[in-house]
């Protein structure tokens, strides 16, 4: 974790120094080595830590602090970027200072707890791992090959004609819900389960896609942007929550570290497909598809669900 997260501190300063979108690409790729290796131990400490029957709770909570700092993060740029139009140096110049006091925050706060390490582990094989973690894999990279990145919807807002410091403020409306929801939706999903919030999660990324793709409105995106958030809260601690049920303990880092794997791989060919249908069809092209793949997903969550119950009464039988 500190040197995934000592990666980033060190790579965002560069940022400001870029002056062809080709350094912006290299930046990004070390930038996102750095988000790789600290995504796995991060979410392993974190369920590591959960109490009984809690995993959507304890992701929610995690949720919501992580989005608070993008809410704090986009509104400091919307005052920087009124005040210096479009003077991006300044803005990744300070982003180094939070950087670094996360580097410090888990050297001086964080200790891991200790925890006895069986002899089995020293011989992993991909078979210990469940048949129903694959298939939920298989949905995540059927849904992620569809869920381009966001700076897409933000391109796509541009379009509308407005002002350019307020983008930052578009982005900060998606986090602001997601942060109040978070913890109550992963509340909920301790309750009633986690497919049937990962289901509807889908759902409503559809929807937001399809909409996106269909008008070109701001009044329109601003609600968008709502709904965004609220498909954020739905899935996300949803997710991992469920990695944490699927997954024995002592596999926990493995099971984390594949799921962020298949996040990773799929995001670079999911962007890829976005960005060539903006720009060789047309500005919506790319949200019709999202919106196809996010449907495609949701039917094998449904079927996931179904043969996950099944399975579940021929073991209790």
């Amino acid at each position: 974790m500190i040197i995934g997260y000592g990666i980033t501190a060190i790579i965002t300063p560069f940022y400001a120094l870029a002056r062809i979108p080709i350094q912006i690409l290299y930046f990004r790729f070390f930038e996102r080595i750095g988000k790789g290796l600290r995504a796995a131990p991060r979410d392993s400490l974190i369920s590591g830590s959960i109490k009984k029957n809690e995993a959507g709770k304890t992701f929610g909570f995690q949720k919501a602090m992580d989005n608070s700092g993008a809410i704090v993060g986009p509104l400091i740029a919307f005052l920087l970027l009124s005040i210096f139009p479009l003077n991006y140096s300044y803005i990744f110049l300070l982003a180094t200072i939070p950087a670094i006091l996360g580097v410090l925050t888990i050297i001086i706060f964080i200790k891991e707890a200790k925890a006895d390490k069986k002899e089995t582990i020293n011989k992993f094989s991909l078979k210990q791992l469940p048949k129903k973690f694959y298939f939920f894999l298989i949905i995540i990279f059927v849904f992620t090959l569809g869920n381009s990145a966001d700076a897409l919807l933000l391109v796509k807002t541009s379009e509308t004609g407005i002002d350019k410091s307020y983008i930052p403020f578009m982005y900060m409306i998606f986090n602001v819900v997601s942060v109040l929801l978070a913890i109550p939706i992963g509340k909920l999903s301790d309750r009633i389960g986690r497919e049937k919030l990962i289901i509807l999660g889908f759902l409503v990324y559809a929807i937001v896609y399809y909409f996106f793709g269909r008008f070109n409105s701001i009044h329109i995106f601003v609600f968008l942007f709502i709904l965004y958030g609220f498909y954020s809260a739905l899935t996300d601690g949803s997710q991992k929550a469920m990695i944490s049920d699927i997954v024995s303990k002592d596999l926990k880092g493995t099971g984390f570290g594949i799921y962020h794997a298949v996040l990773g791989i799929t995001l670079l060919p999911a962007s890829l497909i976005a960005g060539l249908l903006y720009d060789k069809v047309n500005s919506n092209a790319p949200f019709y598809f999202g919106s196809v793949m996010a449907l495609i997903a949701t039917v094998l969550m449904i079927l996931f669900t179904i043969i996950d119950k099944k399975n579940r009464k021929i073991n209790v039988a």
